[in-house]
């Protein structure tokens, strides 16, 4: 195989920005578009206008592409809760899987999708385009490597997501439980709650969230959330976002006991402890001293190649090239944490355990569903 034959499954906002953006703007390496597929007969008829005389087919029904021979890869741009239904007939079938983010919406669900990619020979991966970016890598290597030292707290205050009611009136699925699953935690919080666990490589082992549903907005789901996370090692940590506030903030902590990473503005700041502070605190005789510090901006190479690095890698990674950069079995963890947090609102603020009982989330989802079917 000289070039990756792709198929785009939902050419939608997300997916048509990958035609066009990327892929039809040459920016795609290796590949070639081969078929497009969309439920929306206007859609299809257009794209066939948009494209006439191309080599490309065209479907409304994903398993009639991935079953065609037409493609070697698609890509999956369709509502949350069809990405581990679409990744599954596709890997039991020999195409390759490019998924948008989340994984999925509840851990059922991405079980049986990692089952499938767990059997196939095929590559599978989910679009976390934000660990290509620089400053995360980094940070990544800085917390993994051990410079900061242990890891004691994790805060993010992510509320830089402001949307006003007409962003949910545009259209019916928005903001609903049955369209997308939850609020801004599964439609805005997918890429931080990868990064959260990525980058200091720790999974929360319980988790308690303080969040409201439609405070803010005439929406089913959750606009405003607290959630407060402990790790095995002791660690604590503080996740914080919502939909309504405006001039909101993004910054990122990470504290060791040997220092601290703060990324905010797009710039990295490290504070390095010149021993740790345990040791410091036992050998010190002076009441109100501190460990001497150092704190500087931290250089990064640079590159942030976003959506392109993981369609580039992807695509490399199928013809032999290079290693794939993201597993997408490792969609679950965002999952998990999301499912977490959505849990213990449920809950009334309930403390919950990871590994979540994926039947109760499930359950409690479909309460939500219901009552929201009958309120409507």
């Amino acid at each position: 195989m000289e070039k990756v034959r792709y198929g785009i499954i939902g050419v939608g906002t997300q997916g048509g920005y990958y035609l066009n953006g990327l892929f039809m703007s040459g920016k795609a390496e290796n590949c070639e578009i081969t078929a497009l597929c969309d439920i929306d007969d206007n859609k299809l008829e257009a794209l066939k206008k948009d494209f006439a005389g191309k080599d490309i087919h065209f479907y409304k029904d994903y398993k009639e592409m991935i079953l065609s021979g037409d493609v070697d890869a698609v890509m999956i741009e369709v509502p949350h809760y069809l990405h581990p239904e679409i990744s599954i007939f596709a890997l039991e079938h020999g195409v390759n899987v490019l998924c948008e983010k989340p994984a999925g919406v509840y851990t059922k669900q991405v079980k049986e999708m990692n089952a499938a990619a767990e059997k196939s020979d095929k590559i599978f991966t989910i679009m976390f385009n934000q660990r290509t970016n620089c400053v995360y890598r980094k940070m990544r290597e800085i917390v993994t490597g051990g410079e900061i030292g242990n890891v004691r707290r994790v805060n993010w205050i992510i509320t830089n997501w402001y949307r006003p009611q007409a962003y949910y009136n545009s259209s019916s699925w928005r903001a609903t439980w049955e369209g997308e699953g939850g609020g801004v935690l599964m439609n805005q919080c997918p890429h931080q709650l990868d990064l959260i666990q990525w980058v200091i490589g720790m999974m929360p082992s319980r988790i308690r969230s303080f969040m409201s549903f439609g405070k803010y907005h005439k929406i089913e789901v959750e606009d405003e959330v607290t959630s407060y996370l402990e790790y095995e090692n002791g660690a604590t940590g503080v996740f914080i976002t919502t939909t309504a506030e405006c001039g909101g903030t993004n910054r990122f902590e990470v504290v060791g006991d040997k220092g601290k990473l703060v990324c905010e503005n797009d710039k990295l700041t490290l504070t390095k402890l010149a021993m740790s502070e345990g040791e410091f605190s036992a050998t010190n005789d002076v009441m109100f001293a501190e460990p001497e510090k150092t704190i500087s901006e931290v250089e990064t190479d640079g590159s942030n190649l976003q959506h392109i690095g993981i369609i580039n890698n992807f695509t490399n990674a199928i013809l032999g090239k290079e290693k794939l950069f993201v597993d997408g079995k490792e969609g679950i963890n965002g999952v998990q944490i999301m499912d977490a947090m959505l849990l213990s609102g449920f809950l009334g603020g309930k403390e919950v355990s990871l590994p979540i009982d994926d039947d109760l989330f499930l359950s409690e989802l479909n309460k939500k569903i219901e009552e929201a079917r009958k309120e409507a």
